[in-house]
């Protein structure tokens, strides 16, 4: 097929670029540019387990936002949300699902740089937000698990959800962007949620007294450390299923199809580095591509990532495109390539 009678879209699925653009944001600007070239462009804005893939779901599978005041990482009060997805057509009824981002209430953005304590930092509007979830009718609730202020093993969400009537009968999923185990949270995110390495020492001491108390210990378990271990309390003591972010994500939107209708893919985040290549959504996607042989690109903030790791997932090449301007020329750039 000659490339100017190629009529196939591209597939543009960038994850956000944290702190300064949503996904959907920067996969409009890029496809921008792609249509400004005669290009046709599918917008395939992706999450894996981060802050907003919340909305990127109800974006994606519809739904209603519904808004709680919970307590917040060190005890103020915050607004918070739920969404309760739209359940699919067809005739056998799934469970009522509700999808959370913990970082609505926990999160690190919500704590200023200088008040940062993960000796303080609790995840009890998080387990406040899920009771909320099962109060409104949901049977599953999916727990986003990244972009916490908290390494406290999910002990504040527990007492919480202890304190409203447990589970009564609901499942939870946790939705992890990383493969930490919850014996390794405190050293690998305690420094940039504000540890020092005696608290760090202090956080490790915790964790194991507190997985002590479960049936059966998260220690080792892959992605029970994230959300600072949230993750891993809910799996150890409520029975929470723990599923990586990117795969489950990519699977709700048909990516894999979308994929291999596409001339080829652009993926994105605002940092590319060595943990893309560790369970982030982008190399996720790319790792699929290479698989399926269609042609990669990424369109990111900036990169760290070494000729040889973007060899390992075949990018094609890397582009530094730290505004939006740059993501639209960007895509008008990729248009001709």
């Amino acid at each position: 097929m000659a490339w100017a009678d190629d009529t196939r879209p591209v597939l543009v699925a960038p994850d956000a670029f944290k702190g300064t653009f949503t996904a959907p944001q920067v996969a409009a600007a890029i496809a921008e540019g792609l249509r400004a070239e005669g290009v046709p462009a599918d917008e395939c804005p992706i999450a894996d387990g981060g802050e907003g893939t919340a909305d990127l779901l109800r974006g994606a599978l519809g739904g209603a936002v519904h808004e709680v005041r919970v307590d917040g990482p060190l005890g103020d009060e915050v607004l918070a949300a739920f969404t309760l997805l739209d359940p699919p057509a067809g005739k056998r009824r799934p469970p009522r699902t509700a999808v959370l981002d913990m970082a609505s209430a926990s999160g690190l953005p919500l704590v200023a740089e200088i008040e940062r304590d993960p000796l303080r930092a609790s995840t009890a509007g998080t387990g406040q937000l899920i009771a909320a979830a099962i109060d409104a009718g949901a049977e599953l609730v999916l727990v986003a698990c990244g972009g916490s202020a908290t390494v406290d093993g999910g002990a504040g969400a527990l007492d919480a959800i202890e304190e409203a009537g447990g589970l009564r009968g609901a499942k939870l999923t946790c939705l992890v962007d990383v493969e930490t185990t919850w014996a390794d949270a405190p050293a690998v995110f305690g420094p940039q949620k504000g540890a020092s390495p005696a608290d760090i020492a202090e956080l490790e001491q915790r964790l194991t007294a507190l997985a002590a108390t479960f049936p059966s210990s998260p220690a080792l378990t892959r992605g029970s450390g994230a959300g600072g271990g949230l993750s891993g309390g809910l799996h150890a003591a409520l029975g929470a299923a723990i599923e990586p972010g990117a795969a489950f994500v990519l699977a709700t939107l048909g990516v894999d199809a979308r994929m291999r209708a596409a001339r080829f893919v652009i993926v994105g985040e605002g940092r590319l580095d060595r943990t893309t290549l560790r369970g982030k959504a982008p190399g996720e996607l790319a790792t699929r591509a290479r698989q399926g042989g269609v042609p990669c690109h990424a369109v990111v903030g900036s990169t760290t990532l070494s000729a040889f790791d973007a060899r390992i997932i075949d990018l094609m090449e890397i582009i530094e495109a730290p505004t939006r301007q740059d993501l639209v020329a960007a895509g008008r750039y990729l248009a001709t390539r």
